[in-house]
């Protein structure tokens, strides 16, 4: 896959409770949280459009009206809504859900509530230029821990030297998922409809062979409780002044 054949389409994953977040959340739905003047839906939803993804497909279930409210003035880009107010479905069960409006081309899928602030070429660029679909079936960006900002948890992968994942059990070696992937829709051929997580086709693709990562340039920022909010703009502030 060259630079002109970024993916066209997004899944954007914003229908979660963000619990972890109240009382902020009590009122607003997570991806709307204002990080550094920007909300972390738009912090994702910019990183799609500066690399020329066309269209991306959000899914909304607690407080939906705020977000296609929100999404509703952006012009790139194009945004399509999945509606799960009838139940949430997981990671992969949305996914399953907004299939038929993601076609059937590779698309990325990034998480709503993490974003990053790219160093050189972007890391959506560089995903796509290490895309290889006759070998992988999902491609990860990945950060170590210290690219990381708000990370409680331990690492989630190990990289093998031809790019293959396999878990990390927490090693101190490995990587963390960074919120962003290219997938292939194949995986979900036959998948059932209902609730599911992506950890289920990540092993699936780990026992194939077909799961592969990348590590990202720059920083990446999660936000899961309000006191992580503060460091999340301190290091917005730092990523953005050693790239300016």
């Amino acid at each position: 896959m060259s630079a002109a054949n970024i993916p066209s389409a997004a899944m954007v994953l914003a229908a979660g409770l963000g619990k972890r977040m109240r009382p902020i959340t009590d009122t607003i739905p997570k991806p709307l949280v204002p990080i550094a003047g920007k909300t972390l839906l738009d912090w994702g939803l910019d990183s799609l459009a500066e690399v020329g993804v066309e269209q991306a497909v959000v899914n909304v279930h607690y407080l939906p009206d705020q977000i296609v409210e929100h999404v509703a003035s952006r012009h790139a880009p194009s945004i399509e809504i999945s509606d799960e107010r009838d139940g949430l479905l997981d990671s992969a069960g949305g996914i399953v859900r907004a299939l038929p409006q993601l076609g059937t081309a590779p698309f990325y899928i990034i998480n709503a509530d993490t974003f990053w602030i790219d160093e050189g070429v972007p890391n959506l660029t560089r995903l796509a230029l290490a895309w290889d679909g006759a070998r992988m079936d999902i491609l990860l960006m990945l950060a170590d821990l210290n690219q990381a900002t708000g990370h409680s948890g331990s690492t989630d992968f190990l990289v093998a030297p031809d790019g293959r994942l396999s878990r990390a059990k927490g090693a101190p070696e490995g990587l963390i998922y960074a919120g962003a992937a290219i997938i292939h829709p194949r995986i979900f051929k036959d998948a059932p409809v209902g609730p599911a997580s992506l950890n289920r086709y990540f092993d699936q693709a780990i026992s194939a062979g077909r799961l592969f990562g990348m590590q990202m340039h720059g920083s990446w920022i999660t936000v899961g409780t309000p006191d992580a909010i503060a460091p999340a703009e301190a290091a917005v502030k730092r990523a953005l002044a050693k790239a300016s």
